[in-house]
């Protein structure tokens, strides 16, 4: 029975530097997909308007789209993460799981696709012939989120049970709850006929002439 009782300071001591680090890792993670993740260089080194023409087709089609879209949907499930509750809660952290898992999987994947794509639309664009290509500093960038990403979702996912939620006050107030308890249309008393007595049914959201 005091089972639970333990498991809530352990969830509110994980809650805020997780969400921090999940938050902060997504976001760096889609700054990163921005980013060219791989860089070439041309075998006529005299071309040198072609060269840079070459570059800044470089920087649009050697980033990671896919990857940007999945960092994004990540920071997504934080931000519902915050303002949910219950099964709703968890299911949304196993969202967010399977997100940085396919941005796991994109980084992973890069290095065997982006190069050879990078040279065919650069040869495409611009005629210029990349000889040699390699792997940016934003690259290396993006596997560093990717464990962060990974590793702070996989957490929520299995801390989220745990963890405080956004109480029922910042609920639409409905029904009776919404005054106090008391239905208007149920509540003892004649209808008011003094001015202060008018005043006070105002102030409780009742009509005075219903």
């Amino acid at each position: 029975m005091t089972e639970p009782s333990a498991q809530r300071p352990a969830g509110r001591r994980t809650f805020g530097p997780v969400v921090l680090v999940g938050v902060a890792s997504a976001a760096l993670a889609a700054w990163a997909a921005s980013k060219p993740w791989v860089s070439g260089t041309g075998a006529d080194s005299s071309a040198q308007a072609s060269l840079s023409v070459a570059t800044t087709a470089a920087g649009e089609i050697a980033s990671s789209p896919l990857g940007t879209a999945l960092a994004f949907v990540v920071l997504a499930c934080w931000g519902v993460l915050l303002v949910t509750r219950g099964r709703f809660r968890r299911v949304i952290a196993g969202l967010a799981v399977l997100a940085a898992t396919g941005y796991v999987a994109t980084v992973v994947w890069a290095p065997f696709s982006l190069p050879d794509h990078l040279v065919e639309q650069v040869r495409r664009r611009t005629g210029v012939t990349l000889e040699d290509t390699a792997l940016t500093g934003w690259f290396w960038l993006a596997c560093v989120a990717a464990l962060l990403v990974l590793a702070s979702t996989v957490l929520a996912l299995r801390l989220v049970r745990t963890w405080p939620e956004m109480g029922t006050r910042y609920d639409a107030p409905t029904g009776a709850r919404a005054t106090g308890g008391v239905d208007p249309a149920q509540a003892p008393g004649d209808r008011p006929t003094e001015n202060i007595d008018i005043w006070k049914a105002l102030d409780d959201g009742r009509d005075p002439t219903a």
